[in-house]
């Protein structure tokens, strides 16, 4: 790579990539995966686990005083109240990889008080890496990322991303995909919200929404976004995202018209907490996300009340001293 690269930043990289080797390895062989249930139609094998061991150890081999939010393990690795948290999934995309279609990512982002501040998403299967630090613009592979030009959602190719837990909300999503259907040029269902958020970025898709996701989903291909110069926030346009389960992004106009057709259904997580349990209750990663939320409630913008436009995540952090200082 021709830039130089934040300490960190180069450490989650070496992280996504020791996990999309074993990712690759095992999609080779995927009939003797051993598969498990997190619930109806979301699913966990032990390469999301051995991925997820692989970055786990990576990141806190070179910052063992790091906290670590991960999809499978939760909170039960690394420093709990560290100012610097890793949010991991080491396998988004685990329904496509099961079935061999092509389509999955490593995500992985830090936040320091609460402000994303590197991210990661690396995709295995073309070798695509997506990289951005706080500040420093969006990468895939050497090329600077920017997000599309396009003004009009009429003319937008826009992402999106299906529910699919007991418990989430079918009818209001298909009121939702209706309306954007109509109002765009075509959209577009993966099944991979990291690269989604990444295709954001590099201009491939012009806007992206879903519901239900959570912090390890999105965080990653959010910095992606900022940092290509879009926007990225919830239904009504506030910043708060992470915690709300709805994401809404894209270049600066397709977003404001999206957040105008996606208000509506907006469904806030203070007013709703009941909605926490689109995962199932009690696991660590749901425990897990309900403690990041907390700790970004008490020192983050991540979940600080916003203003009703989202902004480009580009304001100066106070900065620790010693070389573990975010850039």
């Amino acid at each position: 790579m021709s830039q130089a690269l934040h300490p960190m930043l180069n450490i989650a990289i070496k992280a996504a990539r020791a996990a999309g080797s074993i990712i690759n390895r095992a999609a080779l062989d995927l009939e003797v995966l051993k598969i498990g249930s997190k619930g109806p139609n979301d699913y966990v094998s032990e390469v999301d686990r051995a991925a997820e061991e692989a970055i786990i150890n990576t990141l806190l081999e070179a910052y063992p005083g790091h906290g670590i939010l991960a999809e499978e393990s939760g909170r039960t690795h690394g420093a709990r109240h560290s100012d610097y948290v890793w949010i991991i999934d080491p396998l988004d995309g685990t329904t496509n990889f099961l079935h061999g279609f092509p389509v999955y990512a490593v995500s992985i982002a830090l936040a320091f008080r609460g402000q994303l501040q590197q991210g990661v998403v690396y995709d295995p299967t073309r070798n695509d890496l997506f990289y951005a630090s706080k500040g420093r613009g969006a990468f895939l592979n050497d090329r600077r990322l920017r997000v599309s030009k396009r003004t009009r959602i009429s003319d937008a190719l826009i992402g999106t991303g299906f529910p699919f837990r007991k418990g989430d909300n079918f009818k209001r999503y298909v009121k939702m995909f209706e309306e954007v259907m109509q109002s765009c040029a075509g959209l577009r269902r993966p099944g991979a919200a990291a690269l989604d958020l990444c295709y954001v970025a590099a201009g491939y898709y012009d806007g992206f929404f879903e519901t239900g996701l959570s912090p390890w989903d999105a965080a990653a291909g959010a910095l992606m976004i900022t940092e290509a110069g879009g926007l990225v926030g919830n239904f009504t346009g506030e910043s708060d995202f992470l915690y709300q389960r709805e994401i809404v992004a894209g270049n600066p106009k397709v977003y404001g018209q999206m957040v105008q057709i996606l208000a509506p259904y907006t469904r806030v997580i203070r007013d709703e907490p009941a909605a926490h349990a689109h995962a199932e209750a009690g696991t660590p990663a749901d425990d897990a996300t309900q403690a990041f939320v907390a700790a970004a409630t008490e020192s983050s913008t991540l979940a600080a009340p916003a203003k009703k436009s989202a902004v480009r995540v580009r304001k100066a952090v106070p900065q620790p001293a010693g070389d573990d200082a975010p850039m």
